[in-house]
């Protein structure tokens, strides 16, 4: 191990950078002492770069290394940390900016960063590197504002970072110029405009200071602050809105505060003002407002100087000074009884406000601004309290985690006792909102002077600089720390598709963003138009290691559309696909899948039939694809053959009226298109089609069953290639060619006729049949139905209980002249609702039937005939208590039995 420690330094102490020597020394004489300091200086520098480099790596192989050959333990760079948009205030105190690089290497990466597409100097003294982290040394929007991306390589390959925009943000101030005063009528609505400064970015919030800081406006029913523009609109103007107000806007991302200049409102109450001539009795003129008047010496009255100032150590303060008066005043200001001239850190505005910057304690006291114009003088005075300045006490630390945990940044600060203090959060330079992102961001409101940030559940995209802003209204102070979340990889971009062949193509794409956790491999899926399922594909290499950007997916369907799309694994799941590449269609290939399931046999006579299963669309390959029947009798010698062009057939009927009947053949099919043939499938032996039978069925005879019904029966044949038999029969009114037919099985020795029409002359036939056809038919019976049943329906005229039964009576139905005759009655007696009971015949026009024990029955009765039955009546019964004898009670069954009798 020592020896390897060893190499690892001689290797690293090489001085292959010696172009940064040459620059380092110019033109320096090498015997002068500035040389011989700068050549110890670079000495130091490379020794302790070296170690650096040489620990990594010693590190890495204790770590990863054991067990693993000189030749496979290397590898190329993998971003662990990648540079995000940075926003950069150009007022900030820093005086520099980070960009984050960090990659895992063997052996150890160089770093090269990239702004604009050119190259970043890092032998300025403006840049350095800090790892693969680049640190710009006060920073300048004009030389800095850009794109940048890092570019981590070693001897196995190089990577390029995502892009990361570094911006310059600012918030100019308001222009000192003086607003002019609003005039409202009371009752009447109005807004006082905002008009924000130069800004960047734009995510800047709204207040209104009324009279004073830190007097802020709250909103109600009558006072709006857009938080869009930044207007205050007050609905319904009220004499208690009489004051002067201020636009406070603050910028979150660089944390800065500023607001306009005082405008006064001046609610007008409804009074009229009258103005009469005496040159006319009556007329008088309406005014809605008192005279004013364009000259005016100095007054405070309106506007007095704030009495209580407050200033943070070590901050800015600006104290205004707005009389009325015309023409303009001039101004002067004394802290007590010293007069105040302009200085380093004393500036007296044109418009009279006193800036002080740097403030001390020793600023704090009493403050007097002096007005004077050529009609008079007034001064007016207020104090100014210096307050202790907010300073973060707690900064939040980088955090790592990983996706579905939670972080805690923490936030702590002291500031001026009596001020009250808040903490803002930003992400990325945008202000949390707490009550939309409540699912995954909350406070910790338990713990005094403590902002600290909860973030639950991380995803992906929490992951950036968060900055914690602790502020009161007189000032704040700020400090940011990085959130990692590690998940799964991101999807890849850019991929393509080359080399497009019969059964493969050729992938490539760039890598997404590993989310801080290595990519282990990568799964090439594709989809086809037979399936909206994406399915895992073959790929060469069959495992696509993490840092391969390059595959072939194989073993793909010839002449088939396809679609990819390629997802990248870590240790941390799989992640999200690539965009689906262009729909392909691979190049056509001859088929190599022969038809299954040949066979076939039967049809007609002189006729082979040969059938097969036909491919499916994703085994065509490609163009004009159809088929090659090849067949020849079983002991023939030449083989022939067929083209059947229909794609999706999978049959074929070959014609030979010099083929023996019943004779065996051997048949093989394969495919083909515009590529070439497939391979023939299996050999299937069948027979041609046998001869139709010779023999006529004999002994045929019929029975008439009734109007609609005839059965026929018959003696067989005694050929035994007989398969069924088929009845032709048709009405004497018909012709021949409209015969119905009925199929029976060859064991069938009858069949029934149904749905014939009633009292008809029919001619009925019988044949014997096979594949082949039917044999010649039998002699021709001739018969009749009968006629119809009766299509009067049974009048039910009774139903009287009588003891344990009921008696059912009805009218005796009259057959019509081309109807069957009466013989009988069929009664069914069954429970309501149910389509079965016990079934009754009778000559008689009355039943007797039991008294249902429970529920409701009901009686049917039909008439009967030769020709079937007729049409059904019914009644309903119930096993319920007679009701208590009446007159007609009494009557019915006398009147029953007499129609019975009669009968």
């Amino acid at each position: 191990m020592g020896l390897r420690v060893l190499g690892c330094l001689l290797r690293c102490l090489k001085l292959s950078n010696c172009h940064k020597a040459k620059f380092f020394f110019g033109k320096l004489n090498r015997t002068s002492a500035e040389y011989k300091m700068k050549m110890w200086l670079l000495v130091s520098h490379l020794v302790i770069i070296s170690i650096t480099t040489c620990l990594a790596e010693f590190t890495w192989y204790r770590r990863y290394g054991h067990g693993v050959s000189e030749e496979d333990k290397g590898f190329g760079p993998i971003f662990e940390e990648q540079p995000i948009n940075t926003i950069y205030p150009e007022e900030s105190l820093e005086g520099k900016v980070s960009l984050n690089c960090r990659a895992r290497a063997s052996p150890f990466p160089v770093y090269k960063w990239r702004m604009n597409n050119g190259d970043v100097d890092l032998t300025s003294d403006r840049y350095s590197m800090v790892g693969g982290n680049l640190v710009i040394n006060n920073p300048d929007k004009q030389k800095d504002a850009g794109i940048y991306y890092c570019l981590a390589s070693n001897s196995y390959g190089m990577v390029r970072s995502t892009e990361a925009t570094l911006s310059f943000g600012y918030l100019d101030p308001f222009p000192p110029e003086e607003r002019p005063e609003v005039r409202v009528k009371e009752g009447k609505g109005m807004v006082l405009l905002c008009d924000p400064p130069y800004h960047f970015p734009d995510d800047l919030s709204y207040r209104w200071l009324l009279n004073e800081f830190p007097v802020f406006i709250t909103m109600d029913k009558r006072r709006f602050v857009s938080q869009t523009n930044g207007n205050l609109y007050i609905a319904n103007v009220e004499a208690s809105d009489k004051g002067n107000y201020s636009c406070f806007v603050s910028s979150p991302s660089i944390t800065k505060s500023v607001f306009s200049k005082f405008i006064p409102l001046i609610p007008i109450p409804e009074r009229k003002y009258f103005i009469c001539y005496t040159l006319f009795s009556q007329g008088c003129l309406h005014m809605v407002y008192l005279p004013f008047f364009l000259a005016l010496a100095p007054t405070f009255e309106m506007n007095p100087m704030k009495k209580k100032i407050l200033a943070a150590k070590g901050g800015r303060v600006i104290i205004e000074c707005k009389p009325k008066a015309a023409p303009k005043p001039k101004f002067s200001w004394s802290k007590g009884t010293e007069w105040l001239v302009n200085s380093s850190r004393i500036l007296i505005w044109e418009d009279g406000s006193l800036e002080i910057n740097n403030i001390t304690r020793n600023d704090g006291g009493i403050y007097t601004c002096f007005a004077e114009n050529n009609r008079g003088k007034a001064n007016s005075t207020g104090t100014l309290v210096i307050t202790d300045p907010t300073r973060i006490i707690l900064a939040p630390i980088n955090a790592d985690i990983t996706v579905g945990e939670n972080a805690t940044m923490q936030c702590a600060a002291s500031s001026d006792p009596a001020l009250d203090l808040t903490f803002v959060w930003s992400f990325n330079g945008y202000v949390i909102d707490f009550n939309k992102e409540n699912i995954h961001y909350q406070r910790n409101f338990m713990l005094d002077s403590n902002g600290e940030l909860l973030i639950r559940n991380a995803q992906l995209k929490h992951a950036g600089r968060y900055t914690c802003t602790a502020q009161t209204i007189v000032d704040n102070s700020s400090a940011s720390a990085d959130l990692v979340v590690r998940g799964p990889p991101g999807p890849p971009g850019g991929l393509r598709i080359e080399d497009i062949r019969a059964t493969s193509v050729a992938l490539t794409w760039s890598r997404g963003s590993d989310n801080h956790s290595p990519i282990s491999k990568y799964t090439i899926q594709t989809k086809t138009i037979l399936s909206d399922d994406w399915k895992d594909a073959k790929t060469d290499p069959p495992i696509i290691e993490g840092n391969m950007e390059a595959a072939r997916a194989v073993d793909l369907i010839p002449w088939m559309e396809y679609e990819f799309r390629v997802v990248a694994t870590n240790t941390l799941g799989r992640g999200e696909p690539s965009i689906p590449s262009n729909r392909i269609k691979t190049d056509g290939a001859a088929p190599n899948v022969a038809p299954s399931d040949v066979g076939g046999g039967g049809g007609r006579n002189r006729e082979l039939t040969i059938t097969w299963a036909p491919l499916s669309r994703e085994y065509h390959y490609g163009n004009n694809f159809g088929y090659i029947v090849a067949f020849k009798p079983f002991d023939g010698e030449e083989w022939k053959k067929v083209t059947v062009t229909n794609p999706d057939t999978g049959r074929y009927v070959h014609k030979d009226e010099t083929m023996s009947p019943s004779t065996a053949f051997q048949v093989k099919v394969k495919a083909f298109n515009n590529k070439g043939d497939g391979p023939y499938s299996l050999v299937a032996v069948i027979n041609s089609a046998q001869d139709a039978p010779s023999e006529a069925p004999t002994e045929v005879g019929v029975k008439v069953l009734s109007s609609s019904e005839i059965s026929v029966h018959w003696e067989h044949v005694l050929e035994k290639i007989v398969e069924s038999y088929q009845i032709r029969y048709w009405a004497a009114h018909d012709k021949e060619e409209a015969a119905n037919r009925v199929q029976v099985t060859s064991q069938e020795y009858s069949a029934r006729l149904e749905n014939l029409l009633p009292d008809t002359q029919y001619f009925i036939e019988v044949g014997a049949c096979n594949s082949a056809g039917c044999g010649p038919p039998s002699d021709t019976i001739e018969t009749f139905t009968k006629k119809a049943p009766p299509s009067q329906p049974p009048r039910i005229i009774s139903s009287i209980r009588s003891g344990s039964r009921y008696i059912i009576t009805w009218d005796h139905v009259v057959a019509l002249s081309n109807e069957s005759t009466v013989t009988g009655y069929k009664v069914l007696y069954r429970p309501d609702g149910q389509h079965d009971g016990k079934l009754y015949s009778t000559h008689k026009h009355s039943i007797e039937v039991p008294i249902p024990r429970d529920g409701e029955y009901v009686v049917e009765v039909r008439a009967h005939s030769d020709g079937g039955d007729g049409v059904v009546s019914q009644v309903k019964i119930s096993g319920a208590p007679t009701p208590s004898p009446s007159l007609l009670g009494l009557l019915l069954p006398a009147l029953g039995i007499l129609v019975y009798l009669e009968f």
